[in-house]
């Protein structure tokens, strides 16, 4: 008897499952065909857009595009040093190495010497750091060529030249 109870149960709950499922599927179909209808008589009457015109892109290989940069966002740092081994600076400078020893930064001055730079030792009292000046110009502009060209040569294999200003 109880297990006849079981089984009636059981069958009870398992018609109730299905009768509410297809209620929701029933529901679900009347909404999607409400939308569908709902769509179709609110479609918007516009008129076709006119063709956007794009002019032709040109492309050019990377060794024929120049890089315009812009010089006056162009960081310089600005320090008070002293002249150690060198002709002297100019206004602005290209720094390729800082050394608190004045023999490291000897070992640098002269192979970049070697290689045709007039390369001279600055002292920033401050800091007690040695800088090492490839290049020196009056012009910002030419002191930001000369970084950018020192940048890749094998002088700066790590690319962090800079610009210096002396502050007198």
């Amino acid at each position: 008897m109880v297990v006849c109870a079981g089984l009636s149960m059981a069958l009870a709950f398992a018609s109730c499952g299905k009768s509410s499922e297809s209620a929701y599927k029933k529901a679900y179909e009347k909404a999607k065909s409400q939308e569908a209808a709902q769509r179709v008589t609110e479609a918007p009457q516009t008129e076709t857009p006119a063709p956007t015109v794009v002019a032709p892109v040109t492309t050019r290989p990377a060794t024929q595009t120049r890089v315009v940069d812009n010089v006056d966002n162009v960081s310089v740092r600005q320090e008070k040093v002293a002249l150690v081994n060198g002709s002297g600076l100019k206004n602005f400078s290209v720094v390729v190495g800082s050394f608190g020893l004045q023999a490291n930064a000897e070992g640098l001055q002269q192979q970049l010497r070697d290689g045709g730079y007039d390369a001279q030792i600055v002292k920033n009292e401050t800091n007690n750091m040695f800088r090492v000046v490839a290049t020196t110009f009056d012009s910002k502009v030419d002191a930001v060529n000369s970084r950018d060209q020192i940048r890749g040569s094998k002088f700066n294999p790590k690319g962090d030249a800079w610009l210096l200003y002396n502050v007198q």
